[in-house]
């Protein structure tokens, strides 16, 4: 579409997407605030939450693993086109990656959680940023390019079906809904941060500026595999 219409069609495109979330948000039902049973709710708050040694464990791989893919998010492209790769397969290849998003929250996912367990989920998804990274960093052949983009489905999706499964089984009732949005904050503020060293990192090192983000996947790897945490039922 950009080929046929020019940059311009991104605005409409997004500005009819967005109108399009807008009107199914109001047939979203509403459900009030429900009763908890048993004990009082914990209401210590994000200080509670960071005292907790399990949810500081899962926040760090979470961040590692997550703001790793800020590199990719914003040099990929030009990477890929310097490289003389053109549009077509560009899209091609950005579309494989959210594919396979798609087809591990789904699919591939649930069971690979209950196979692994969620320890196992990031540990893997921590191995298969090193390994997509380091990759990513080495080469800009197409054929590489297709065989490793698919690993996005493990390094995001997987991952994010591990953490939800853990931090049910590690947080107090009363501090959920903190905790889901730690969860939120922690890896986009990182991952801002990280887009803001990666133009002084890709500026010197180029291609190479990936292997930067494989050293943060293989910190957490370590981190996930000694993790102590409990998960939730299935």
């Amino acid at each position: 579409m950009v080929g046929a219409w020019g940059l311009g069609s991104i605005l409409v495109l997004h500005a009819t997407q967005l109108t399009i979330t807008a009107g199914l948000a109001l047939l979203v039902p509403a459900r009030g605030p429900t009763e908890t049973t048993g004990a009082r709710a914990p209401t210590q708050g994000l200080l509670g939450l960071l005292r907790l040694a399990d949810f500081r464990r899962v926040m760090l791989v979470a961040t590692l693993v997550l703001g790793s893919h800020a590199m990719h998010d914003i040099f990929a492209v030009i990477r890929w086109r310097a490289a003389g790769v053109s549009p077509s397969t560009i899209s091609v290849l950005w579309s494989e990656s959210v594919a396979a998003e798609v087809v591990v929250f789904f699919f591939v996912g649930p069971p690979l959680v209950r196979w692994l367990g969620a320890r196992g989920v990031m540990a893997l998804a921590a191995a298969a940023g090193l390994l997509r990274w380091a990759i990513v960093a080495s080469t800009t052949a197409v054929t590489a390019l297709i065989l490793v983009q698919p690993l996005h489905g493990i390094t995001f999706a997987a991952l994010h079906l591990a953490c939800m499964r853990v931090i049910p089984a590690i947080v107090p009732p009363g501090l959920a809904a903190t905790a889901q949005a730690m969860y939120a904050f922690g890896p986009a503020a990182a991952t801002a941060l990280l887009t803001l060293a990666s133009g002084y990192v890709y500026a010197r090192l180029g291609g190479q500026a990936f292997l930067v983000m494989a050293l943060l996947c293989a910190a957490a790897v370590p981190l996930a595999l000694t993790s102590r945490a409990r998960e939730s039922g299935s």
